[in-house]
């Protein structure tokens, strides 16, 4: 075979290669706004007040009913928004980066969420739709911050991965403040245009009328979201399990 033939066919794969990294590889889209809560269902009836006879009111010292009330928990249903100021997702997946065991850890704070808690009704409790701005997820490396974005997630046209609950169970039939519940959460997870259902196991910790943390964690597969890794010498045995993970704290609206 003529040499020309053989250089000319190497250096036409050599450019196909170059221009297909400097695709995975270009500038990221940053996130188009700010990141904003779906409000509840419409029709979530709002806290109840309970009001004391007035004569009561007026015989009872202000200390005395202030200290009996100071413990309790409120009355009716309360609505919280997760505070991305003290809120994270990550994802995290095994692989081998030239030839070591690596576990890449992807972050993000922009989550946003409501989560109704019945204090009269513990079993009544809700929680909205959560997303996550995929675009602002980051790890430890820009260049596979880059690939993950621009091809794997492909966030330029799906920036938000977003999970919607259609059940939740584990409440106990009164809440405590200060006492951690163990919940599953299930819902449909919804990945770039590909939605599954997924089970998330959910530690949660009411601790006040204003205030609640939790933690939770769910293992999804790559290939059921057609998550695929781009070819990378440096990169094999990439996992195809893929732990999700939130940490949140939430404040009363």
């Amino acid at each position: 075979m003529n040499k020309k033939v053989i250089l000319g066919g190497l250096a036409g794969i050599l450019i196909i290669v170059v221009l297909g990294f400097a695709y995975v590889l270009r500038p990221t889209e940053e996130a188009s706004e700010s990141i904003e809560a779906i409000p509840l269902n419409e029709g979530v009836q709002e806290p109840t007040q309970v009001d004391l006879p007035t004569e009561v009111l007026e015989e009872e010292p202000t200390e005395v009913v202030g200290e009996a009330n100071k413990d309790s928990s409120p009355e009716g249903f309360v609505v919280f928004q997760i505070d991305q100021g003290n809120s994270e997702v990550r994802f995290s997946l095994d692989e081998l980066l030239r030839g070591n065991p690596f576990t890449p850890v992807g972050t993000t704070n922009q989550v946003a969420g409501e989560i109704g808690i019945d204090f009269s009704d513990p079993s009544a409790s809700q929680l909205g739709t959560v997303l996550i701005n995929a675009r602002t997820l980051e790890t430890d490396s820009s260049n596979r911050d880059r690939a993950i974005k621009n091809q794997i997630l492909d966030t330029g046209d799906f920036e938000f991965i977003s999970f919607t609950p259609t059940n939740l169970t584990g409440f106990l039939p009164e809440i405590v403040l200060g006492e951690e519940v163990q919940l599953k959460i299930t819902g449909d997870l919804t990945i770039r245009d590909i939605t599954n259902s997924v089970i998330f196991d959910v530690n949660v910790t009411v601790i006040s009328g204003t205030e609640i943390q939790g933690y939770g964690s769910a293992e999804v597969l790559r290939s059921d979201y057609n998550l695929n890794i781009p070819s990378v010498p440096s990169v094999a045995e990439v996992t195809n399990e893929v732990l999700l993970e939130i940490d949140f704290f939430a404040v009363a609206n």
